[in-house]
């Protein structure tokens, strides 16, 4: 990637997928992925193990190359972007993985700054004040001189968004970012990714839980068979008649998760 582009317009998308067909080598997983993000907004994904979530996220982001179609980062194709510059605009938070290096939980959340500080430059103390602040506002920073490696699932996974948010992107993508947190720790997810909202960043996230994408996003994606079955208002796209057909289950049992009435049985 060459340098960071310089025709970006304030006005444009966030983020947008063009005609996107996504996959593995030859193996193609979606195709026909259109939608478009606009700063503040929140866009949950759902879709079944396996219905190519976290491909779609891959390719976003630029780690895999899109089989047909482009994706656009603020208007400007993301193999336009050098990857210090996507990172200072775009986090990314994975799904929580075990690490290899013995990092103390403090340094994990300053490589979040590594985009913004010079190539052979040591953290300053306002980047330190910063990830101070990250780990303070997702309550882990207790944790800042723990052991990365030595941490449970769910506490790697906070320090993991508050790496992302060191970052200080316009657009963050979390992939499933409370599948391993207890109820509490998803509690407080959900209510910080509503102040990121407030604050005018854009943030596309997956989950399995329907009820976390109710109550946060302003739109909700429904992936499955390889295509966007849906995109609109949580209340009109994540119905129990299309939760179901998603998941291949009952629209009974959905509409009872949600704690939606399900339509009467036929006399």
């Amino acid at each position: 990637m060459s340098a960071a582009p310089q025709s970006t317009k304030a006005t444009a998308p966030v983020l947008q997928a063009c005609a996107l067909t996504i996959g593995h080598g030859k193996r193609r997983v979606g195709s026909d992925l259109d939608f478009a993000m606009a700063p503040g907004e929140v866009l949950c994904l759902l879709g079944p193990n396996g219905s190519g979530k976290t491909t779609l996220f891959r390719t976003l982001l630029g780690l895999l190359a899109p089989l047909a179609g482009e994706v656009l980062v603020l208007g400007e194709p993301v193999s336009a972007w050098s990857r210090n510059a996507f990172a200072r605009h775009v986090g990314y938070v994975p799904q929580a993985h075990a690490g290899i290096f013995p990092y103390t939980v403090e340094d994990v959340v300053l490589m979040g700054r590594a985009a913004r500080i010079g190539r052979f430059a040591a953290p300053a103390q306002q980047d330190r004040e910063h990830a101070l602040h990250c780990l303070q506002t997702l309550g882990i920073v207790h944790l800042r001189q723990r052991i990365y490696t030595a941490i449970s699932g769910g506490e790697r996974q906070l320090v993991l968004i508050a790496r992302a948010l060191a970052q200080e992107p316009v657009l963050l993508v979390m992939d499933e970012p409370t599948a391993s947190l207890d109820f509490g720790n998803q509690i407080r997810v959900l209510e910080h990714i509503a102040q990121l909202r407030q604050q005018g960043m854009a943030v596309l996230l997956s989950t399995h839980q329907p009820e976390h994408a109710l109550r946060i996003a302003d739109r909700i994606a429904l992936l499955g068979g390889g295509r966007l079955v849906a995109v609109g208002a949580p209340i009109s796209t994540a119905t129990p008649e299309r939760l179901a057909a998603l998941y291949g289950v009952s629209e009974r049992a959905v509409a009872a998760s949600l704690n939606t009435s399900p339509p009467s049985p036929s006399l």
